[in-house]
């Protein structure tokens, strides 16, 4: 059971990982509302592609966590990384669903944005998902 949690977040990861990859180097498809703003005629800031190529490696990077969590992949980890990455990754996808209480999370007073409603309907819950099925990860291995 553990296994299949460990390859459906490795799964999210990499669609993660995937769709930021093509951002930075210039995709547009799905890139309305991903940003936060204040209002919708606030134009977005663009991260840039370093910054997106970034966040693409490191999405990928906690998906191959999984992996090596649950003996899929075998790569040796340094003992903090091997002991505490699951409850860190845990901890970073529920504080994201909880949100910074103005823009992002469950609890933003800004919802009436193109993002706001995508993260309500969709980023939040993910980020929630996340958190919960890292947690089963973290208490089944």
């Amino acid at each position: 059971m553990v296994k299949v949690i460990a390859l459906v977040l490795f799964l999210i990861f990499l669609f993660l990982s995937l769709i930021h990859f093509y951002w930075a180097f210039g995709g547009k498809w799905g890139t309305e509302g991903v940003y936060p703003t204040p209002d919708d005629k606030t134009p977005p800031r663009n991260p840039g592609m370093i910054a997106t190529v970034l966040v693409a490696i490191a999405l990928f990077g906690f998906g191959i966590f999984y992996l090596i969590k649950v003996d899929i992949l075998s790569i040796q980890l340094s003992p903090g990384i091997n002991k505490y990455g699951l409850w860190v990754l845990m901890t970073i996808f529920t504080l994201r669903a909880i949100g910074d209480f103005k823009y992002i999370g469950f609890f933003k007073k800004i919802k009436n944005t193109k993002f706001g409603q995508n993260d309500t309907k969709y980023f939040a819950p993910l980020c929630l998902i996340i958190g919960i099925l890292t947690l089963l990860v973290a208490v089944l291995t």
